[in-house]
């Protein structure tokens, strides 16, 4: 029973939470000197991304490595990849054509005219091949992809050396000892880099309010809202129905439970960053942890439906404005683009306007 001197304890979640609100608010307040919020506040923001980005390598690498070797068996890795892959792919194509179908209907780009003229002389990124997509996946050397955190590299990676020790049998039994203690030191010092961050949040959200304002969100607010009413959709129904057909769990809990990696994610528009936040959520979900090690790092390099929605909603806008109507091959020729980019896209801030110039 709780004395009356006791207090409760507040959760990580709330502290994310209060810390988004006060940084909206530090942001309206600093609009009018936004070099004070560049210069003294986003620092805190970069300093706990690079902090996490640090911790992302060493936490994925050991992590898969565990993972497997905690299989015991290569057979059940590749059983286990092949669900992810097959799972994620299906839901990012999913989402791209939610993003299209609403863009279309709500008719995202109404009220905007552009010149067409202005297209000319620009070149859109080559979209990369699927053979090319497969070929960069695999490594030529083992530190480049450490070092550059090549996240689809480094699974690849921890995934063979993961094999040789259950292969080697007994002589790689030491190894197998030296990678869970790694593993455990780096699930640790993502522990305390986690607690940092509510001043993350803060850091990283107030510089972005006092440099753009709410004002100039306000001619593209129908392509934001469009962007966020369709990742809700996808949210409550796609991952709702997955939850409760294939986790067997409430989807009231699933999102309760991982709550502070979505507002982290949202505060910080990284997957890979958010990764850390992924791993502890769905401990507490009771995920095994041979399972969530292999398929949370595969997820954050991989799985960007957020993203997916934001190219389809964004490639309907940019037609609309520019007066052009795009045929059912064109779109479906942006779902394709859209999904294989996904792939080898970096789970950074910002990559998502990269992928939209395929």
């Amino acid at each position: 029973m709780k004395t009356t001197g006791e207090k409760r304890k507040v959760s990580l979640t709330v502290w994310i939470f209060i810390a988004l609100i006060l940084g909206v608010i530090a942001g309206i307040l600093l609009q009018g000197s936004p070099k004070i919020a560049e210069t003294y506040i986003a620092p805190l923001g970069t300093i706990f991304l690079n902090l996490v980005k640090m911790v992302v390598v060493p936490v994925v690498l050991f992590s898969i490595m565990q993972g497997v070797i905690s299989l015991q068996d290569i057979r059940k890795v590749g059983s286990i990849g092949g669900k992810t892959v097959a799972f994620y792919i299906c839901t990012t194509a999913f989402a791209v054509t939610l993003g299209l179908v609403f863009a279309n209907m709500l008719n995202v780009g109404s009220g905007y005219n552009l010149d067409s003229g202005m297209l000319e002389g620009f070149e859109a990124v080559e979209s990369p091949s699927f053979i090319d997509t497969i070929v960069n996946i695999f490594p030529s050397n083992a530190v480049q992809p450490l070092a550059d955190a090549t996240m689809l590299q480094i699974i690849v990676i921890a995934l063979f050396f993961g094999f040789g020790v259950i292969i080697a049998g007994e002589k790689g039994k030491l190894a197998g000892s030296v990678i869970e203690s790694f593993s455990e030191v780096s699930i640790k010092v993502m522990g305390i880099i986690i607690k940092f961050s509510p001043i993350g949040v803060f850091g990283l959200i107030t510089p972005v309010i006092a440099t753009n304002g709410v004002s100039v969100l306000l001619p593209l607010l129908k392509l934001i809202g469009v962007a966020y009413l369709v990742s809700i959709i996808h949210m409550v129904v796609v991952y709702s129905s997955a939850v409760k057909a294939i986790g067997k769990i409430s989807p009231i809990r699933f999102f309760k439970e991982m709550s502070e990696a979505m507002l982290f994610a949202f505060s910080s528009a990284s997957s890979v960053g958010t990764l850390p936040f992924n791993m502890e959520c769905t401990k507490r979900l009771g995920v095994k942890k041979e399972v969530s090690s292999f398929v949370l790092p595969l997820g954050a390099t991989i799985n960007m439906d957020g993203t997916a929605i934001y190219q389809g909603v964004c490639v309907v806008f940019i037609a609309q404005i520019f007066g052009m109507d795009l045929t059912m091959s064109q779109q479906l020729t942006v779902i394709l683009t859209a999904t294989l980019a996904s792939i080898g896209t970096a789970g950074v801030p910002g990559s998502g306007v990269i992928m939209l110039s395929m």
